[in-house]
């Protein structure tokens, strides 16, 4: 018989899984699909009641980000430029439904490469906390996907919170698919620019929807360090930089070439819009 559990308390969550191997779900966004039956199959823990999983805090030195936060609550939730990015992804993510539903953790333990928040909180240096019954611990968002659906997480453990270390900065997103909405994206990326007197100070840059796993672009962000926020910052973005720290992937949706390419493309892009908007803030 399918076992369904929705708890009120981490503590019964915990409690459950360490003795009942399950399936954690929250919105159920990325997991109802995955079924090809007409319903999930337990034993389920459903994680949707416990209310202390919700919500963004501050901290003095990090944002906390419960694992139940929704999408709607990115989009209306008040953070600094530095998070602009993640909420201009959380209003492409799917539709309305989706972002009222969905989760940004469900979204990180779904590990699809093509998940609209993971380059975003890449750029952001997130950190993953995890707990189980026998304590908890935090990894950094880089070692906790390891592969195409495959995540570190034990199976006795829940993802509770997402924490980004408070940042600095400008930021953008942006993605290619084959439409505007409710589309997988062919490319997509994330980009965070600190500026000082008209240089970049540091750069964050990451492209989803390429490789297996989204990933930082170390070669391209140190070329960008020290550089004049101007138009030529976008030069810096030549596809054969690029390709140096990402490893394209072939699919039904487009070939390792093409998604350079459109990487290359979508990082001038994203450049190109913080240099006019940092240009613009300090005329």
């Amino acid at each position: 018989m399918a076992v369904y559990y929705r708890p009120h308390t981490l503590d019964d969550a915990l409690g459950f899984l360490a003795e009942t191997p399950a399936t954690v779900t929250a919105g159920c966004t990325d997991l109802f699909p995955a079924t090809r039956r007409r319903a999930l199959e337990g034993p389920i823990l459903d994680i949707t009641g416990i209310s202390a999983l919700r919500g963004i805090t501050k901290a003095p030195d990090h944002i906390r980000i419960g694992a139940n936060t929704r999408w709607s609550d990115i989009i209306r939730a008040d953070l600094q430029p530095a998070f602009d990015m993640l909420k201009q992804a959380a209003v492409e993510v799917g539709s309305v439904q989706i972002q009222n539903a969905g989760t940004l953790a469900g979204n990180i333990c779904n590990a699809s490469p093509a998940a609209d928040g993971v380059p975003c909180l890449l750029a952001l240096n997130a950190i993953v906390e995890i707990a189980s019954a026998k304590g908890a611990r935090t990894l950094p968002l880089t070692d906790f996907i390891t592969g195409v659906r495959q995540t570190a997480l034990a199976p006795d453990e829940i993802v509770t919170a997402l924490l980004v270390p408070t940042p600095d900065g400008q930021s953008r997103f942006l993605k290619l698919g084959a439409r505007k909405y409710l589309v997988i994206s062919i490319a997509m990326v994330a980009a965070r620019l600190v500026t000082d007197s008209g240089h970049v100070t540091s750069a964050a840059v990451a492209v989803g929807a390429c490789s297996a796993v989204a990933t930082r672009l170390p070669t391209l962000e140190k070329a960008l360090t020290g550089r004049r926020i101007d138009a030529s910052l976008t030069t810096c973005a030549t596809g054969a930089l690029i390709a140096e720290d990402l490893s394209p992937i072939d699919d039904i949706r487009a070939d390792a070439a093409y998604r350079t390419h459109a990487a290359t493309q979508l990082i001038r892009r994203a450049l190109n819009d913080l240099a006019d908007q940092t240009t613009g803030a300090a005329a």
